[in-house]
């Protein structure tokens, strides 16, 4: 071989362990984030009950999502108009692009009282050990919403 060949493959091999060595860190950061972050809300501490308990939380969930799902439908019909308004009309409309902003949110709020009102009846038909496991996945969710910093709007 000559030189520039051993050159051109050195060259190579040093640009592969750099993005081996990049997608390595890269796992590993995304690994402890996504561990990090595993158990702060109300929905996922069911992960943290017993087997039969963490079924029946899960299907309390699932069973308020089916019976949403036509206001979720809305929700995100409503979303799309707002962004229609945004993006597509040469003139605003600021009350009809309000009026689809507010459609959104009150669905947003419609299906998130539904599910924490099943959350709530759980927890009252369940044993205090379970009601604490979701008590201590509350608190980590506020002290993770306390610590997270605002971000900055564009």
């Amino acid at each position: 071989m000559s030189p520039r060949w051993i050159r051109g493959l050195v060259i190579a091999s040093v640009v592969l362990n750099v993005f081996l060595a990049g997608a390595f860190a890269g796992s590993a950061v995304w690994l402890r984030n996504a561990k990090a972050g595993a158990g702060v809300s109300l929905e996922s501490a069911g992960r943290q009950l017993p087997n039969q308990d963490r079924k029946a939380f899960r299907l309390a969930l699932r069973q308020v999502r089916v019976e949403s799902r036509q206001i979720i439908l809305d929700g995100q019909q409503a979303r799309q108009e707002a962004a229609d308004l945004l993006l597509q009309q040469p003139v605003m409309d600021k009350a009809a692009l309000s009026a689809a902003l507010e459609r959104a949110r009150n669905a947003d709020v419609t299906v998130r009282t539904r599910l924490e009102q099943a959350i709530v009846d759980f927890a009252a038909s369940t044993s205090p050990e379970n009601r604490s496991v979701l008590a201590q996945a509350l608190l980590r969710h506020m002290e993770r919403r306390a610590t997270v910093a605002p971000k900055k709007s564009p």
